[in-house]
């Protein structure tokens, strides 16, 4: 039995990763804790990076705005995830829907091109250092930072609205964890054809635009760190971007399984699993990965120790 007018839905219900009691008592304390040190690692990073004047450079002011987008991406899946693990009525109502559905493919475009200005600034820092400040600038940098932000919400808002326009069936039951446009274009009673093609070409356009942005970037970069004589100075060059391609090849990964296929019962299934690693996974890792591989960020990290321990030494 099919809805008559989309308007009439009130709400959906969100299967989630299991149905088994037990199970999603230890899943709620398993994804609270990725949370928990989301938020910390994240958070923690942009403080560090506005508070230290070592920090004050493109690639960290970047890299503040990819944690930013990771904390506004993991908060909005998560809060009503660990809801209705507890819950018993799994249910999310219809604005609800849309505004995590909105969020989400807007937040995921920013990310993308946020990657994407990040190798376009490891490419001027290896590639042409003497004139890093000057083709670095703020205002630059600025353009570079806000054209995934209006680029990535003007698409999350025109394909959330595509999805919205669809007539919904009954029974109203969402096989995810979050609002995915997949699993919804599954429940439409109405012809869903504009929907999927818009999905496609989009999801193909931004994957395919952002990375090959990056995949750009690194041939002019690799040329140029195989240019360099010393063994040495190569593994100078190319630590710099270490982090960098670690966290590209994760996000960029799985998402490609997940977006790029025809949505299907088999296939919004096995999102779900990949979906894990993209939504909780990658925001979680990357503030550790650039923390680890990164000379100047332990050194900020080292120095706000050393700084609290002579504070309290005083005291």
């Amino acid at each position: 039995m099919c809805s008559s007018n989309h308007t009439a839905v009130t709400e959906f219900i969100l299967l989630g990763l299991t149905d088994n009691p037990v199970l999603e008592k230890i899943l709620f304390g398993v994804f609270l804790g990725i949370y928990t040190m989301t938020l910390a690692g994240n958070l923690g990073m942009i403080m560090l990076i506005r508070t230290n004047s070592h920090l004050q450079t493109p690639m960290y002011f970047f890299l503040g705005h990819l944690s930013f987008v990771d904390v506004c991406y993991s908060s909005n899946i998560t809060p009503k995830m660990l809801n209705n693990f507890l819950a018993e009525h799994k249910t999310i109502s219809y604005a609800g829907c849309f505004t995590q559905c909105f969020l989400f493919i807007a937040l995921v475009i920013t990310e993308f091109y946020i990657l994407a200005s990040m190798a376009v600034d490891r490419y001027v820092a290896i590639c042409s250092p003497l004139h890093y400040s000057t083709r670095m600038s703020m205002s630059i940098c600025i353009s570079l930072v806000a054209f995934p932000y209006v680029f990535g919400f003007l698409n999350g808002l025109s394909q959330t609205l595509l999805t919205f326009h669809l007539s919904f069936c009954d029974p109203l039951v969402i096989n995810h964890f979050y609002c995915a446009d997949p699993p919804l274009i599954m429940l439409a009673c109405s012809d869903t054809h504009v929907k999927k093609m818009a999905m496609f070409i989009v999801a193909g356009f931004t994957l395919s635009s952002s990375l090959f942005i990056i995949l750009l970037s690194y041939l002019f970069i690799f040329a140029a760190i195989l240019r360099i004589r010393s063994a040495e100075g190569r593994y100078k060059a190319f630590s710099t971007c270490g982090s960098h391609l670690t966290t590209v090849t994760l996000f960029y990964g799985t998402l490609f399984c997940m977006y790029l296929r025809p949505p299907s019962d088999k296939s919004v299934e096995e999102s779900k699993v990949i979906a894990v690693f993209y939504c909780f996974l990658s925001p979680m890792l990357n503030p550790v990965i650039y923390s680890l591989r990164n000379k100047d960020v332990i050194y900020a990290l080292q120095q706000i120790i050393k700084g609290n321990f002579l504070n309290k030494t005083i005291a």
